[in-house]
């Protein structure tokens, strides 16, 4: 025990403890999703994130303190989205064929996720700053840093 408290001292005065966290709580998350025969509500992202943010209240770390070691996996969102690509590369033949179906399946979502979130947010009274804030919030994290 006088091992892990020495350890959790170190991490968390360090970049290292956002890194860390990030990984060991998206593996345990994991690992409990694939108990769960990969149900739905035990998705590891969102109990991850849930995990998370209890850990960083409890502790009291800061939000920009564990960011500033959990920025490299921020950074390899890009690439992840990039890697997306692959898939559809290989089934480019079946893209042409049905690619007005697709084109407009991608605009028409891609509207309707915005304009609900931002529309919703409208409804709702929030000040303006916050309602224009949602379009972001509603598509992937790599287009939301180029819309924000």
């Amino acid at each position: 025990m006088p091992h892990f408290v020495e350890l959790w001292i170190y991490l968390s005065a360090t970049p290292l403890f956002g890194l860390t966290a990030t990984l060991v709580v998206y593996l345990l998350a994991q690992a409990f999703y694939a108990r769960t025969g990969s149900a739905p509500w035990a998705n590891p992202v969102l109990w991850s994130v849930a995990t998370l943010a209890v850990l960083l209240t409890l502790t009291g770390v800061s939000y920009p303190s564990y960011f500033s070691g959990a920025q490299f996996i921020h950074f390899l969102l890009g690439p992840a989205v990039v890697a997306l690509a692959w898939p559809l590369w290989q089934r480019r033949a079946e893209l042409r064929a049905r690619g007005v179906r697709v084109l407009l399946a991608a605009l028409l979502g891609g509207a309707a996720a915005g304009g609900s979130a931002v529309g919703l947010a409208w409804a709702f009274g929030l000040p303006h700053d916050v309602v224009l804030s949602m379009a972001p919030k509603s598509v992937t994290a790599p287009v939301a840093m180029g819309i924000a």
